[in-house]
């Protein structure tokens, strides 16, 4: 006997056919608040941390494009950068382009040699 052989068998609730309306509708707010909670909330998160990234941007900076070129920035424009990736290379890349930066601290570098 399978599953819905005895779903029949068992007939509709004892106390009535409906039931409550807000327990058939409690299962639809329930996947609104799993898709909000999962899904939309750390989505936004994660857009405005883009957002204060890209208004950090400062000269001398090393990053990686979405393309995954890495470089420092040479300049910056309102809507662009322009990054040297080689000795006598300047690319000029749109700020949305721009995935990731590493901040050049110099006192890092010192240490680094110094010990």
């Amino acid at each position: 006997m399978n599953l819905s052989n005895l779903s029949l068998l068992m007939g509709p609730a004892p106390g009535g056919e409906g039931g409550n309306a807000l327990f058939s509708f409690l299962p639809l707010v329930a996947i609104i608040a799993i898709f909000y909670f999962l899904i939309l909330r750390p989505q936004r998160r994660k857009q405005q941390e883009t957002q204060k990234m890209l208004a950090a941007l400062r000269k001398g900076d090393r990053i990686v494009t979405i393309g995954g070129i890495h470089g420092v920035i040479q300049g910056i424009r309102e809507n662009s950068v322009i990054v040297k990736v080689d000795e006598n290379t300047k690319l000029e890349f749109s700020r949305s382009a721009i995935s990731n930066v590493s901040h050049r601290d110099d006192s890092d570098d010192s240490n680094e040699s110094q010990g």
